[in-house]
């Protein structure tokens, strides 16, 4: 895992600023994995990650739930309840339970994962097999006051944006979407993104997380005009996250260094205390 602690922070997280999307690992004898791992999963407990996080300046926190555990929420939700306040986003079958769902609003939970691997190579009409999942977890949402937080591949993430417009609870794209840096702010699927925040029904919330899953220039160049446009379009619709402990890029990339990237791309304190402070207030009901 990497926090970075080479590189000095160029700023300092306003009060209240939240880190709106981390994930933890706890001890693989405690807490099994599941049986599709995408990565090694590391060690990456909250006590390590908050003394860091409260360093730059965060005093607000959302967990999210890894693809290692699968559906087996135990360790994320230990860790709530060790940070009082927090907010966490599950991942739960669609037909969870309402007792359960009642249980997880009442610990902190204000959503529910769509996950689907970011290396997913294009297969054309694959949205429609989600159809069912969104649908039904999108109404139980709306019911909670919940959102749903989508992990989806640039070209998923394009061919769902019919099925984004009729959601009636809030939704969140990671990682920007997840569309490939290298292709630019004019390509296709970005440009039907940033519509969609300027005129869609205010539902759509984009994270700004995860650049080093789409860029493959030095410094994460090539994401930054990308960055910029999304500030651009939708400050209001905008959260960041510092997708701590980074996993399979742990080697290459540190917070602090994401952190800092953030800082230069939005320089103007203003738009920055949105992105960090209410923003994320509005969203996870801080």
């Amino acid at each position: 895992m990497s926090f970075g602690h080479e590189i000095a922070p160029e700023f300092t997280a306003p009060p209240l600023s939240c880190d709106s999307h981390f994930h933890v690992f706890g001890p693989a004898g405690k807490y099994p994995y599941g049986t599709d791992l995408r990565y090694r999963p590391p060690l990456a407990p909250l006590d390590e990650f908050l003394a860091f996080s409260r360093g730059l300046g965060f005093e607000r926190w959302v967990l999210v739930q890894p693809s290692a555990y699968g559906r087996d929420n135990a360790c994320m939700l230990d860790a709530m309840a060790e940070l009082p306040g927090c907010r966490g986003i599950v991942d739960v079958d669609e037909e969870v339970p309402d007792a359960q769902l009642a249980a997880l609003n009442a610990a902190g939970v204000r959503g529910v994962r769509i996950n689907v691997k970011p290396i997913k190579p294009p297969d054309p009409g694959f949205g429609a097999t989600l159809l069912p999942r969104i649908e039904r977890l999108d109404a139980r949402c709306a019911e909670l006051g919940w959102a749903l937080d989508f992990l989806t591949p640039g070209w998923l993430t394009e061919e769902l944006m019919d099925v984004f417009g009729r959601l009636k609870s809030d939704f969140m794209l990671a990682h920007l979407g997840m569309f490939l840096a290298k292709e630019g702010v004019q390509q296709r699927g970005f440009q039907k993104l940033l519509d969609l925040l300027r005129g869609g029904a205010g539902r759509c919330w984009v994270k700004l997380t995860g650049l080093y899953r789409m860029s493959t220039a030095p410094g994460f160049a090539d994401a930054g005009p990308m960055l910029a446009a999304l500030v651009e379009a939708a400050p209001d619709r905008l959260i960041w996250g510092s997708d701590h402990p980074h996993l399979s890029f742990a080697e290459k990339v540190g917070t602090v260094e994401l952190f800092n990237f953030f800082g230069r791309w939005v320089p103007d304190g203003e738009k920055r205390r949105r992105i960090l402070v209410d923003n994320p207030a509005r969203l996870f009901g801080f």
